[in-house]
């Protein structure tokens, strides 16, 4: 990218040389015009319009030149072909907006039989590749939750996004994307910009995540940036909760939401699940589930939703010990990654070998590196192609301010990069908060193998007194002064030492109390501990299961000439891993010796667990590969004899001849990646296929 930069900063430069030139030359043409018959002869005129010409010629080129580097990321390109992507995902039901017929609700969509297919294929290799490979827990969690719990999380208050409405109208639009469009389109249509302010743009768009409220506001002001629709003034942003409320019972009393995360439902059950590890740490816990966020603008289909299925992971882990036993097994992998400094300074990601990363501290710890390895091999054993994903570190505003490190893993689309996956080293707030919230503590143990003697902080809170000055309060007073850590207790210490009393805020009641000398005493005492009490720290893999699917669809999606080179076949180039359908079984012909074949495959292909399609209609076998490869189908098994069949790939359209007993078998081992096509086509015979497989 530094590279591409610096030849767009140095085309932008040459095109406003040229510009001015011409401005210049158009100048002087007019002054000759002007002087007229006062010692401008008309050949110097007509000189000096040729020179413009000229001029204006190599303006032209210098723009066009501008236009294509600027251009080369191909927008008409990439709108064309998400175009081509998306009439084939809905042509042939993978999946439509919901509720069509009533016109749709923007942000909400339905998958059909192969988009299901494709779904449920996802999910059950991230089961595979994480739950079974790594022993985790797997639990399932009411949608519905308690307010109280999504106010110990801070969702209640914090889970929002910057609006601005049009001040006209009240149509509402999310700031940062007003914003980052406007940037964009600045950037790609606009060649009269100069590098520097080319240079802004570019940086706001790297920096946009990080900008705050104020921030995002001014430049929309600065900018002149207007409600795209009407061109009315926007409003200055504020945050909108992105949660949709509801409430439990029939009295509308109890206040709840529909969850716009899974992890909580992992965090409240935490004190069983580490009872039922037998007490040991590290160990995981896992979740698929739908959750719910009410979009202010969704747009982008499939990666923007209101409703969508999450599937995340919490690694518990002793915040003193972050090292993790098969770290050696992912630390050589080399992928492209977009650390901070990076993004600050402008430059692009870069190759870079996970071991190396941990070791130079880019990544906080290794047990965060694991998973960052684990995700990036689970992303392109799936289908998405290396070179378009991308993992980035959080910028310091992106980041909660209890997050010790965040990555996204962000794969590359017709969109732009989109952030699929979440990796966070979430410190331990989400167990204290909802320790200190519930009153339950959310701890680990760890058992010395001798008695220790250790100095530690005795918070005693005089009940009588607490009571006296706070009533009905006095229990959420104590649980708030019991629950200090060591600093803010010894502060409290020196305070009432000196001063006699001081402020302490009670976050359950909202508000600063006083708390003075008589209702508390702080200490450090010396005892012997047979063991160690301590809340572990999270690790927390996050994936947006629409997202991967989309952005799965966009790279497996190709197209190729058909027989008559005329029309254009679409093809989905799924691994077998998770195409929506394994195999098809074509009888070439008509006639009821084909059909008892078929028969004995499809049985054989059930009793193996092969979902498959049977295509006896009576269009050429050509067409009838294409229909399949349209859905991504990577086998075909044409039978056009009694005893043996052949067996096509759908990417290279080779052929092999098996047996009709050893049909099951063989698309067995290809499915489920026991066997590669190149293992098969040495072992069976090649086949050369039908004249109507030309397609």
């Amino acid at each position: 990218m530094a590279s591409t930069t610096t030849s767009e900063d140095a085309l932008r430069r040459a095109l406003a040389e040229r510009q001015a030139a011409v401005d210049a030359q158009a100048e002087a043409v007019r002054a000759l015009k002007a002087a007229g018959g006062a010692g401008a002869s008309k050949a110097d005129v007509d000189a000096a319009v040729e020179a413009l010409k000229a001029l204006k010629v190599e303006a032209g080129a210098a723009a066009r030149r501008l236009q294509a580097a600027v251009g080369s990321g191909g927008g008409a390109a990439r709108e064309e072909m998400r175009q081509a992507v998306v009439n084939t995902l809905e042509r042939k039901l993978f999946y439509i907006p919901s509720f069509k017929i009533y016109r749709g609700v923007a942000g909400l969509y339905d998958y059909g039989p192969p988009g299901c297919a494709v779904k449920a294929n996802v999910l059950a290799f991230w089961r595979q590749h994480f739950v079974l490979e790594e022993n985790m827990l797997e639990v399932d969690c009411p949608c519905v939750t308690p307010e109280i719990v999504l106010k110990a999380s801070g969702h209640v208050e914090k889970f929002t996004d910057l609006m601005v409405k049009d001040e006209k109208t009240g149509t509402c639009y999310r700031a940062d994307h007003l914003l980052k469009d406007y940037c964009k389109e600045k950037l790609e249509k606009d060649l009269t910009l100069s590098p520097e302010k080319a240079a802004e743009f570019k940086h706001v768009l790297a920096v946009l995540d990080d900008l705050s409220a104020e921030e995002l506001g001014a430049k929309i002001k600065e900018y002149g940036i207007v409600a795209p629709d009407t061109k009315n003034q926007l409003s200055d942003p504020y945050p909108f909760n992105l949660m949709f409320q509801t409430s439990i019972g029939p009295t509308g009393l109890s206040v709840g939401y529909m969850r716009p995360e899974t992890a909580q439902g992992i965090f409240v059950n935490f004190k069983d699940l580490f009872y039922y590890n037998g007490q040991k740490l590290p160990f995981a816990a896992a979740q698929i589930g739908q959750a719910f966020r009410n979009e202010i603008s969704p747009r982008q289909g499939l990666l923007r939703v209101r409703e969508f299925t999450l599937a995340e992971i919490e690694h518990f882990v002793d915040p003193e010990d972050k090292s993790h036993p098969k770290f050696a097994d992912v630390a050589d992998l080399e992928f492209l990654m977009f650390p901070r400094e990076l993004q600050l300074s402008g430059e692009s990601a870069k190759l870079v070998k996970l071991g190396e990363a941990v070791s130079k501290g880019i990544v906080n710890n290794e047990t965060l590196g694991y998973f960052i390895g684990r995700v990036y091999l689970f992303l392109t054993r799936l289908g998405i192609d290396k070179n378009r994903l991308r993992f980035r570190q959080h910028l310091p505003n992106e980041m909660a301010h209890y997050a010790a490190d965040c990555w996204d893993a962000e794969i590359e689309c017709s969109y732009g990069w989109i952030e699929c996956v979440g990796i966070a080293d979430r410190s331990a707030y989400d167990l204290r908060a909802h320790s200190e919230k519930s009153g339950v503590p959310l701890v680990a143990y760890e058992k010395f193998s001798k008695p220790r003697e250790v100095e530690k902080l005795v918070i005693v809170p005089s009940k009588k007194d607490l009571g006296l000055a706070f009533k009905g309060n006095q229990k959420m007073v104590v649980e708030a002064l019991e629950a200090m850590s060591e600093k803010e207790a010894m502060d409290m210490k020196a305070a009432l030492e000196s001063k006699g009393e001081t402020n302490f805020q009670v976050c359950t009641l909202g508000k600063d109390v006083v708390i003075t000398k008589k209702m508390v005493s702080i200490s450090m005492e010396k005892k012997m501990e047979h063991q160690r009490v301590f809340t572990p720290s999270v690790i927390e893999p996050s994936f947006g299961i629409g997202r991967i699917i989309y952005c799965l669809f966009e790279h497996s999606f190709y197209t190729r000439p058909s027989k008559s080179e005329e029309e254009q076949l679409n093809v989905f180039r799924f691994p077998p891993i998770v195409a929506p359908i394994k195999c098809t079984v074509f009888p070439l012909v008509k006639n009821q010796e084909f059909d008892d074949a078929a028969k004995v495959i499809d049985k054989a292909l059930t009793t193996a667990g092969i979902s498959h399609i049977i295509d006896t209609t009576a269009i050429s076998i050509g067409r009838r590969y294409a229909r399949t490869d349209e859905i991504g189908v990577p086998f075909a098994v044409t039978v056009d004899s009694a005893t043996s069949v052949t067996i096509r790939e759908r990417d290279s359209k080779e052929q092999i001849r098996v047996g009709i007993d050893e049909v099951a078998s063989v698309a067995k081992q290809l499915t489920e990646g026991q066997s590669t096509w190149a293992d098969v086509s040495f072992k069976y015979p090649s086949h050369i296929g039908p004249q109507g497989d030309q397609e």
